[in-house]
């Protein structure tokens, strides 16, 4: 009985405790919070920034607040701090984004950046809010279908993050608003937009600014989201509108890559459906655009697709405004005969030069490892994509692995891919030889090397 009694008693003072912090908690939220919106970019510097070392620290060339020092908005993103650190968070509560395309997938990657205590957003879209769209967007309701997307989304994020400064622009990006909407200096621009014209202009122009510009290639008629991956838009396949977008940058603007793009490995499980107009028979989808160019609803599309390549986006922002080095998975054709064929050779190559492939450390298992995700299937001499897809494919047949000291034996850690004659080249110098003489490369391969030791424990 005297048992029960302490149970009972504490039972009681724990739900008397929480009665008192959720009380506590509701009197907080309902106090106005000590924040301005429109004092973003008026030279507002924190205390609490001041002991970062932050004090007046320019982000897009505005000096930027600190909304971390309110208890309710470091409760908010208090998982986010525990995550990146504060300095790191600060950071990216001090950055400006532009979305564009509000779509499936921008309308996902604009309220993760939001959650994710992104200080200034600017979400820009011409269209509106369709009952068709409802089964992909982040945040519209049926309240909202014929509302601009932009403002629609300005609205519910408001009551989200209301400290976060948001600009909706209700037009269509081109020559004549690319100043509007590039200006100002953001510290990264997503590219959500899926009319090709359209999207190799705004590519084009960030390249041209300088801007920092994450691209969505297509996410329609797709199911399979562990297929999706971030690369070079050289490096995505199996995808006709990153090569068409690839073809136009190329013929109309000379870039050939350097962006990174958002896709999917997957081939589309559906084609473009006919377009039926309001009396059921096949029409021309040009008649009911609402601007010439872009296409009418004719691509069928999983909801949860668009959604994940938003998510995904607004990952890769996040880090990268964090300063947090993220490794994305590599694309590599290659599969599991010609990691074993690598293994091989280097065993072969070993005895040739050794007499034994007793110093050899690794098995076909670390050899995927090595290959794909410390070289991503190509030379370490390799500065820049030149064999994708097929051509990666038969690359292998000229590709070995090889200490890259001497000294050491061939473990995870000291295995670089070379193709056949730089190989040979290589066994001929010294490490100090090459250090003296090519010191980039030199960094460039001990650094890689470093990420080896670090990630296997050595």
């Amino acid at each position: 009985m005297e048992e029960k009694v302490k149970i009972l008693a504490f039972i009681g003072a724990g739900a008397l405790l929480g009665s008192a912090a959720t009380i506590a908690i509701s009197k907080l939220l309902s106090d106005p919070l000590p924040i301005n919106n429109q004092s973003v970019g008026k030279g507002y510097t924190s205390e609490a920034v001041q002991s970062n070392g932050l004090s007046g620290s320019k982000c897009n060339g505005l000096a930027t607040p600190n909304p971390l020092t309110d208890e309710v908005v470091s409760e908010q993103l208090t998982r986010n701090i525990q995550f990146f650190g504060l300095e790191a968070q600060q950071k990216v509560t001090a950055s400006y984004v532009v979305v564009i395309g509000l779509g499936g997938v921008g309308s996902h990657a604009a309220s993760m950046l939001l959650r994710s205590g992104v200080g200034r957003l600017l979400l820009v879209d011409f269209d509106q809010v369709s009952v068709s769209s409802l089964n992909r967007h982040a945040v519209a309701t049926r309240e909202d279908v014929g509302t601009s997307k932009a403002l629609c989304l300005k609205k519910h994020f408001q009551s989200i993050f209301p400290e976060c400064h948001i600009d909706a622009k209700v037009i269509l990006y081109d020559s004549s608003s690319e100043e509007e909407i590039l200006s100002g200096h953001p510290d990264f621009v997503l590219d959500c937009i899926d009319n090709i014209d359209t999207k190799v202009a705004l590519l084009a122009a960030c390249v041209r600014r300088g801007l920092k510009v994450l691209s969505a290639t297509g996410a329609g008629a797709r199911a399979d989201p562990t297929r999706i991956r971030v690369a070079d838009l050289r490096e995505s396949t199996n995808d006709p509108l990153s090569r068409a977008v690839r073809h136009r940058l190329r013929k109309d603007h000379g870039i050939d890559g350097g962006i990174p793009v958002v896709f999917s490995l997957e081939k589309p499980k559906a084609k473009l459906l006919p377009f039926k107009g309001p009396s059921g028979e096949e029409e021309n989808p040009s008649d009911y655009q609402i601007v010439p160019g872009f296409r009418v609803r004719i691509i069928p599309v999983l909801g949860t697709i668009p959604a994940i390549f938003g998510q995904v986006m607004a990952s890769y922002v996040a880090t990268q405004l964090a300063g947090l080095q993220v490794h994305m998975e590599p694309v590599v054709n290659f599969d599991t005969d010609h990691y074993e064929i690598l293994h091989q050779r280097l065993i072969e190559h070993e005895e040739l030069l050794y007499g034994t492939s007793m110093q050899v450390e690794v098995d076909v298992e670390e050899v995927v490892y090595i290959a794909k995700e410390l070289w991503h299937g190509r030379s370490a001499r390799d500065l820049s994509i030149k064999d994708v897809g097929r051509a990666m494919w038969r690359s292998v047949n000229e590709l070995m692995l090889v200490r890259w000291d001497k000294t050491k034996p061939a473990s995870v850690s000291n295995l670089i891919l070379l193709r056949f004659k730089e190989a040979d080249e290589h066994e001929s110098r010294s490490l100090e030889d090459i250090k003296e003489e090519e010191p980039d490369f030199f960094v460039r391969v001990t650094t890689v090397l470093k990420r080896a030791e670090l990630e296997f424990g050595f």
